[in-house]
């Protein structure tokens, strides 16, 4: 049974279990078409609520849903957004900010952290530097229009910066400038929950999920240039690599 006038809404004569599902089907298919944009926000319980001649409490068990399938996502106090989900070639060397110039999206960040320091023991061994060496460390949190997409720290051989300030926008235009921009690339990716204080960072729940990629640099003659970790926000990106035969 359906309401008199709009086929299109789910009637709450109906159980409760169909209500929500029906909602849900409605709802992925405003996502689809673009009713609902990418990265927009969608209208509040009590509208959809009157939109589509239901409860509220079947409007926020079909955006449980839809939240749980990654297709939406709360912001505290902002309200819920559909994800606007970037996908990234895993096996082309690029950095954060080329890919997002390369989908059309206006990349940015905000500095988390950006200083001078001198190497670790255990970088020491992995930069192939001698102990007391200087390093620069940088630390952002990476946005495409204006959205929060991830948290990036590197770790920089300094002979292969001038000095910190050298990296505006994109880390791996500077080192382009200095000739030491890496030629190829060791990566690693594992899911992780997102801890508290990233998750404050980014603007999500703590113990989302998130993609922790480690990333190793390197120059034409083999040294390690780059030590990069980037937690990405598991519900707004997506890893693709192509695979051939042989």
């Amino acid at each position: 049974m359906v309401i008199a006038g709009d086929e299109s809404k789910p009637a709450d004569t109906e159980p409760a279990g169909l209500r929500y599902q029906q909602l849900g089907n409605m709802l992925r298919a405003s996502i689809a078409n673009h009713e609902f944009a990418p990265g927009g926000a969608i209208p509040p319980e009590r509208m959809l609520a009157e939109r589509y001649g239901v409860s509220r409490v079947t409007v926020r068990r079909a955006v449980d849903e839809l939240v749980s399938e990654g297709l939406l996502v709360r912001r505290h106090g902002a309200g819920t957004f559909v994800v606007d989900r970037v996908e990234k070639q895993f096996a082309k060397l690029s950095s954060f900010s080329e890919d997002m110039i390369s989908r059309g999206r206006v990349p940015s960040s905000r500095w988390l952290d950006r200083i001078e320091s001198f190497v670790t023991p255990d970088e020491s061994l992995s930069l192939g530097l001698s102990p007391g060496s200087r390093i620069y460390r940088f630390a952002r949190l990476r946005c495409a229009d204006g959205i929060a997409m991830a948290i990036e720290r590197s770790t920089i051989a300094s002979y292969a910066l001038t000095d910190p300030d050298a990296v505006v926008d994109s880390l791996y235009a500077a080192l382009d400038k200095t000739g030491h921009r890496p030629v190829r690339a060791l990566q690693k990716l594992r899911a992780i929950l997102v801890d508290a204080e990233s998750a404050a960072i980014m603007d999500i729940e703590p113990g989302a999920p998130g993609l922790l990629i480690e990333r190793r640099g390197f120059l034409a003659d083999g040294r390690i240039v780059e030590m990069t970790e980037s937690l990405y926000r598991g519900d707004a990106y997506d890893f693709i690599a192509e695979l051939v035969e042989g």
